[in-house]
């Protein structure tokens, strides 16, 4: 293992000299603040805004400096108090998380200092996410976003990492970077961020062993942006509106791999804008994911030696308690069909609210055939995962999944979170990826 080293003063400040136009121009002006305001309050008010879920959203709004510092310091002990309680069950991705959340910048009070314990944890983590590839025909523990993640975390919290296993494992042509042979834009942007960190860092090193590896980190960097670029749409969005958010941060941090032709940052913005009040955004980590992109600010601005900046009075802060289910008013009933695909084709007609989400179709099947459609869920910062239908259990090593599908349509929102239409045929497949 190589450990890492902090950037030196002199690259830090020739970084600060070069220019962010790009960022400044996609930054939304303080006069329309106010177009933030659903996805801020959706964040705070959340009930998935809870336990190791809050760190997406902390993360998000400590770079924003939205929060006060009430808010902020008890989003910081529901993340506290979760990982000292589930240290060993928490993926390394969600470790990573927890230690930018925690450490994205310093607290007047240091209410937690403790980072060289979990970067420790981490590094373990880490390494067994690539003993398993080592093992299993390539294939992490999770998944290449919380490889990146986990890098990303180690880089910037100068943990211990191995520069050679960087460059080796993130070759942007990994099938890992694939989803049923698409490209997977979220995962790259998050490899762009975390391999940016590595070759930052690392450029002004003397340790000549670095040059060869660090080339080979900057042609991975140039060709996922090349594929990420690859996956722009003509209304501006990049791959689609979740994986947009952290595309921009990508696209922010690599601006000379590209030619300012190549991607109008203002038109993708502003159809993020547009999509805000429509209520896409409705799980706070997909509100996370996009506000810090909006705000000029990408997740390589976290710096635990910086000092917190708190202006919440900028935005309208609800501090409503989150409601726990669905209001008590008589919404109509609408009939939608439901299968289950494993070798056989299960189907079945049931009858839910309107408003339902995909998740209550699936628990009204199974009240009504338990054998057919039963099924279990976990949660995840996107809310319910679901991770066996029929007791047949997703499998990392085997690439194997439940996919959500809509008239015969990946989905690309989650089950708690798609609401359903009257005589939509709705699908879980079991699916390799």
């Amino acid at each position: 293992m190589i450990p890492s080293h902090q950037l030196p003063l002199v690259g830090l400040l020739l970084f600060s000299l070069i220019p962010r136009q790009q960022c400044e121009i996609c930054e939304i002006s303080r006069e329309n603040y106010a177009a933030l305001n659903p996805l801020i309050n959706t964040m705070i008010n959340s009930k998935y805004s809870k336990g190791i879920q809050a760190a997406n959203v902390l993360l998000s709004l400590r770079l924003g400096g939205i929060l006060n510092q009430n808010q902020e310091q008890k989003l910081m002990r529901q993340i506290v108090r979760t990982v000292e309680n589930k240290e060993s069950s928490l993926t390394s991705g969600q470790l990573a998380l927890s230690i930018l959340a925690l450490g994205a910048c310093k607290r007047p009070d240091e209410m937690f200092k403790n980072y060289s314990d979990l970067v420790k944890q981490l590094e373990n983590k880490f390494q067994e996410e690539i003993k398993n590839m080592e093992e299993h025909d390539d294939n992490p523990l999770t998944n290449y976003y919380q490889l990146s993640l986990d890098v990303l975390a180690l880089c910037l919290f100068s943990g211990n990492y191995s520069i050679s296993i960087v460059a080796t494992k993130f070759n942007p042509e990994n099938k890992n970077y694939y989803f049923h042979g698409q490209f997977s834009v979220d995962t790259g942007a998050m490899a762009v961020l975390a391999l940016t960190c590595v070759k930052r860092d690392k450029t002004n090193s003397q340790n000549i062993m670095y040059k060869q590896d660090l080339e080979i980190i900057g042609g991975h960097i140039e060709s996922l942006i090349r594929k990420i670029l690859s996956q722009k749409k003509e209304d501006g969005l990049i791959g689609n509106i979740y994986s947009t958010g952290e595309a921009m941060q990508a696209l922010f941090v690599s601006s000379h791999y590209y030619k300012k032709s190549q991607w109008d940052c203002q038109k993708t913005r502003n159809k993020v804008l547009e999509e805000i009040p429509k209520g896409v955004f409705r799980m706070p980590t997909a509100a996370a994911q996009i506000l810090p992109a909006l705000l000029g600010k990408t997740y390589l601005d976290v710096n635990k030696d910086s000092s917190c900046v708190y202006k919440s009075g900028a935005f309208n802060l609800s501090t409503q308690e989150p409601t726990s289910g669905p209001p008590a008013v008589s919404h109509p009933q609408i009939q939608v069909n439901y299968s289950v695909v494993i070798n056989t084709t299960y189907n079945i007609v049931v009858s839910v609210a309107n408003g339902s989400v995909f998740l209550d179709v699936m628990e009204k099947a199974q009240k009504e055939n338990a054998t057919l459609f039963s099924f279990t869920a976990e949660e995840s910062s996107w809310g319910p995962y679901i991770t066996t239908v029929q007791g047949i259990k997703a499998n990392s090593n085997e690439r194997t999944y439940w996919a959500l599908l809509s008239n015969g349509k990946p989905l690309s929102q989650g089950a708690g979170s798609y609401v359903v239409h009257a005589g939509e045929n709705l699908e879980v497949r079991w699916s390799k990826y």
